[in-house]
């Protein structure tokens, strides 16, 4: 692989040519990459291009970079080893394999990233028939390959494949010089274009250790930025998805997005309706359930979304926060605060959990309890019998936090009637799930907000999930002396919790609501909650690795 070169002797590349040729005049679904983003100089010309570099047609390779990995501490150790294993497959089979999207800009961000996903020279049908013949092709307008390996799942993509055809590529006509760059930087450049966001559009070859950008993502990787690759409307209509994607990314990560981008993002909210159910449920999930669930609620409210996703919760929010400077001391932002401490992006929760948590926070906000009652609630889950339970509330010194509406003051309930005030919480909590998954249950919430916006109609839960929520509460509304939900162990299992099994569900349950109800952690502490996620590293003038400034070798 050769990187990227400036004007050289034409004559040694004359073998080539035909081939840029060809791929210049395939590179119809390229939209202008030359548009406008204030605040970035040159008249706000994105990228500080000239005036003139902007016309239709211009294929901008001033920006196109590469740069050494372990110069800005990406080291080859911070690949899993499975992930490396389904790199060398396809590169011992002649293929190119990169390291592609948010992958990348979390490991060049020091942050654990979610998940890795591949991008190759190979065609899908090569991979599954030389390199990965179990392998999975899933999707449609954008099909790749699901590899397992050992245990762990990674998605694995064609340079080959082409999506939809975009709108409006019909009239762009490419003109600009391509000599100079071989046909590598022409493919990856190709797939860039085609990605939502320039900081998920830089690919690693770890073979080389490089990384390519070619739309300036590195760039907006230091200004903390989320930009469209393409004009943001264009690219919203395109596929509504990327709205909430680029939400989660800012969400998690603390950036902000461009005023392009932010200006479509509330101009085309109401698209995401249009969204699949089961798509809605997938983003949601990784939105809410890998360690930026407060922040990922408060970007929804902020831009409209939540009125759409999550209407109750955002009516709850809106009638709140009224008088309020912050919304952070409200019950339902400190229960996912809570939950934010227990899980990351490679720590992630399984949906029910937090779909639980909401379900809970309902019943209370219906139905006002005695805080004692909640914390006997949520210590039932936490330690998994009765006796345990009271035996902890004994040695309860601290008083429980009170939260208006949802929590009242601790009215000294005795511990006769403390189990039946438990039981009946319980039964209040199966009945709200409800709110989740029926549409005459979330109006009838929705009743006690008469000035809430306008209801979309939409429920994204599945009855599957219905079900298992459900499940997490199955017992807890009924003779409480024999309860038990009991683990055999202290710390939490995150293989089991990203599985969604019930138990280890309703341990971390328990806990974030105890965490919530109690002025600190009274709950013992395990290991997994000491977890500390790695400092986000500012990429921005005076680190000790500059990034190459051009594409030079």
């Amino acid at each position: 692989m050769t990187a990227p070169r400036r004007r050289t002797d034409l004559s040694s590349l004359s073998p080539l040519l035909p081939r840029l040729s060809s791929a210049a005049s395939n590179l119809l679904e390229m939209r202008q990459y030359g548009s406008r983003r204030e605040g970035d100089g040159d008249g706000g010309l994105r990228n500080g291009r000239s005036r003139s570099a902007s016309r239709p047609g211009f294929i901008d390779t001033s920006s196109w970079r590469f740069f050494d990995a372990r110069a800005v501490g990406i080291p080859t150790g911070s690949i899993p080893r499975n992930c490396w294993t389904v790199l060398q497959m396809l590169k011992r089979k002649g293929f190119e394999a990169y390291l592609v999207g948010g992958c990348v800009r979390d490991l060049l961000l020091k942050r654990a990233p979610k998940d890795f996903d591949v991008i190759t020279t190979a065609s899908l049908k090569q991979i599954k028939k030389l390199v990965f013949k179990r392998c999975m092709i899933i999707g449609r307008r954008f099909p790749i390959c699901q590899v397992k390996m050992h245990g762990s799942t990674f998605e694995v993509s064609s340079f080959s494949t082409n999506g939809t055809q975009v709108k409006g590529s019909e009239n762009v006509n490419f003109s600009e010089e391509l000599d100079g760059y071989d046909e590598g930087d022409i493919i990856r450049w190709k797939n860039s274009m085609k990605r939502d966001f320039t900081i998920n559009s830089l690919f690693f070859n770890p073979f080389n250790y490089r990384v390519y950008d070619y739309v300036n993502g590195v760039n907006d990787v230091r200004k903390n930025k989320v930009c469209a690759v393409i004009p943001a409307h264009v690219s919203f209509e395109e596929d509504p998805a990327r709205i909430l994607r680029g939400l989660r990314i800012a969400a998690r990560l603390g950036f902000q997005f461009s005023s392009e981008t932010s200006t479509a993002i509330r101009d085309l909210s109401s698209s995401i309706i249009n969204i699949d159910k089961s798509r809605l449920a997938m983003e949601m999930k990784y939105m809410l359930s890998h360690g930026a669930a407060e922040s990922s609620i408060r970007l929804l409210g902020k831009y409209g979304l939540l009125d759409i996703l999550l209407p109750l919760q955002a009516a709850y929010l809106s009638h709140q926060i009224k008088g309020q400077s912050s919304d952070r001391n409200l019950m339902l932002m400190k229960l996912l605060a809570n939950l934010d401490k227990l899980t990351s992006a490679d720590r992630p929760c399984h949906c029910s959990l937090w779909l639980a948590l909401l379900a809970f926070h309902s019943a209370l906000v219906n139905s006002p309890q005695d805080a004692q009652v909640i914390k006997a609630f949520a210590s039932l889950m936490y330690f998994g019998t009765w006796d345990s339970t009271i035996k902890f509330l004994k040695q309860d010194t601290g008083a429980p936090v009170t939260f208006v509406p949802e929590a009242l003051q601790p009215s000294g309930t005795k511990l006769n009637n403390l189990m039946e005030k438990t039981s009946h919480l319980a039964s209040l909590v199966n009945c709200s799930v409800d709110t989740l998954t029926c549409l005459d249950a979330l109006q009838q919430s929705l009743a006690r907000y008469p000035k809430a916006s306008q209801f979309s109609g939409l429920v994204f839960v599945s009855n599957k999930e219905r079900s298992r929520i459900l499940g997490i509460f199955k017992g807890l509304d009924s003779d409480l002396s024999l309860y038990d939900g009991r683990r055999g162990m202290h710390g939490i299992n995150y293989k089991l919790l990203d599985d969604g099994h019930t138990g280890e569900v309703r341990f971390v349950l328990g806990k974030v609501i105890m965490d919530t109800m109690s002025d600190e952690s009274l709950c013992a502490s395990t290991d997994d909650d000491a977890f500390a996620r790695k400092p986000v590293v500012d990429l921005a003038g005076g680190g000790k690795h500059p990034l190459s400034d051009s594409g030079e070798s």
